[in-house]
């Protein structure tokens, strides 16, 4: 069967028609829960929710349980929706039960209940196995993941990021939910509760501003960042590449690395190029950030110097279109750029 975005499946659920059989593919916690609810609030009526309503996990081994009640009449009520999570866990069973299981699956998939809609659940399945088969060709995909492009991955959450701040009433001036997606890495649970949280300062403005962001959300891939730039500006080579072996073993991509260090080599400039400014509540002002974010930028900007910062920005931007130009081993390039940002060229410039 047909496979969709979670925006399409949600505007496909508006028909009423009731489906047989969905699987919900991926490892997005906010897509998956909004399928869900909505997916209960379009076939199963509020009153009737206590018996319209099941959640089974294979991981448990509620599979055989979930099907047979999938092919009951609930009580009180004359549609109902059937959650089995963790579906992934059936792929690690021993050949025999595997077997019975995927079995019984496909047996209630050729005859499915009329008044049941069966919510398979996975972070990820092997295609080429028979569950991965058998669910693609019998079930609705729905992707609620976002995938493993980061660029993909902060498109979605701009656009979401958008369409979260309209239901809190308020706008996004320009490059503001850009900001935000890249600060919270994609993670639309936490881009939901900073949007609230930013709705709330803004109040009567009712718009949020690229300051307000970069003042109130903490960005984990930013903060990284800062903490390469302080041994970039101390020329620590060594520490910087070991560093930056860490995060990637953490699963940090190369491309976000660079994006946020892009953007902190930005606010060193902005730095360096204030005047009247000696402590970190002056800069916070100045530069639209916590104080303690804001006295790091300014002793990190004094470091490299004006000269070597603009040198790095132009390494970063090599390094950028190196990466999106389909680098072929990624890992050395951002190993170069860490060489380049802390080795004689950038001396030289700061002389």
């Amino acid at each position: 069967m047909a496979r969709m975005s979670q925006q399409k499946f949600l505007a496909q659920l508006q028909s009423g028609k009731l489906i047989p059989a969905i699987l919900l593919l991926g490892d997005e916690p906010y897509l998956r829960d909004a399928c869900r609810a909505d997916l209960i609030e379009k076939f199963v009526p509020e009153g009737s929710r206590m018996w319209g309503v099941s959640r089974f996990s294979a991981d448990r081994g509620e599979t055989q349980q979930a099907l047979e009640q999938a092919q009951m009449l609930p009580m009180l009520a004359q549609q109902q929706v059937i959650f089995i999570e963790d579906l992934e866990r059936i792929e690690k069973l021993g050949e025999k039960n595997r077997e019975a299981t995927v079995d019984a699956i496909t047996a209630y998939l050729e005859n499915p209940a009329p008044f049941t809609a069966l919510v398979l659940e996975a972070k990820s399945l092997d295609q080429r196995m028979k569950l991965g088969k058998l669910l693609l060709d019998r079930a609705l995909v729905v992707e609620v993941g976002l995938g493993d492009d980061p660029e993909a991955r902060l498109a979605t959450a701009t656009t979401l990021a958008k369409t979260f701040a309209r239901e809190e009433r308020v706008e996004l001036e320009n490059g503001a939910a850009e900001d935000l997606a890249e600060f919270v890495g994609g993670d639309l649970m936490r881009l939901r509760t900073e949007i609230r949280k930013l709705a709330t300062y803004a109040a009567e403005r009712k718009q949020i501003r690229r300051e307000d962001v970069s003042a109130l959300v903490i960005s984990e891939k930013t903060s990284t960042a800062w903490e390469l730039a302080d041994m970039l500006a101390s020329r620590q080579t060594g520490p910087a590449l070991e560093f930056l072996e860490r995060i990637l073993r953490q699963g940090d991509e190369p491309v976000m690395i660079l994006g946020a260090l892009t953007w902190t080599y930005r606010k060193l400039i902005e730095a360096a190029d204030a005047k009247g400014v000696s402590n970190g509540f002056q800069a916070a002002r100045a530069l639209g950030m916590p104080p303690a974010k804001a006295e790091m930028a300014l002793r990190s900007a004094r470091k490299i110097g004006k000269p070597r910062l603009l040198q790095g920005l132009q390494a970063l931007q090599r390094a950028d279109s190196l990466l999106k130009g389909g680098a072929d081993d990624p890992r050395t390039a951002m190993e170069f750029l860490i060489v380049e940002l802390t080795g004689p060229a950038a001396r030289s410039a700061e002389g």
